[in-house]
């Protein structure tokens, strides 16, 4: 026989909140689902990314491979 009341609860309507602010509705196993980053504030899609080297690994892929570099 199976197990009974093994499933998690599940809600139909969780909230999905970004910075304090509701965005959207889904299904999920947990009450509200807290986030940090989506598609209005991803640096991607805001044209706010950014290359972090700090190991200088740009620089040493470009000399391997024969790149230059556009300064």
């Amino acid at each position: 026989m199976p197990k009974s009341d093994i499933h998690p609860k599940w809600f139909e309507k969780a909230p999905i909140f970004c910075d304090g602010k509701p965005l959207c509705f889904i299904g999920s196993t947990k009450k509200e689902l807290q986030i940090d980053v989506w598609l209005i504030n991803h640096p991607f899609y805001t044209e706010s990314q950014t290359i972090v080297d700090s190991e200088g690994r740009v620089e040493r892929f470009m000399k391997k491979y024969g790149f230059e570099l556009n300064n």
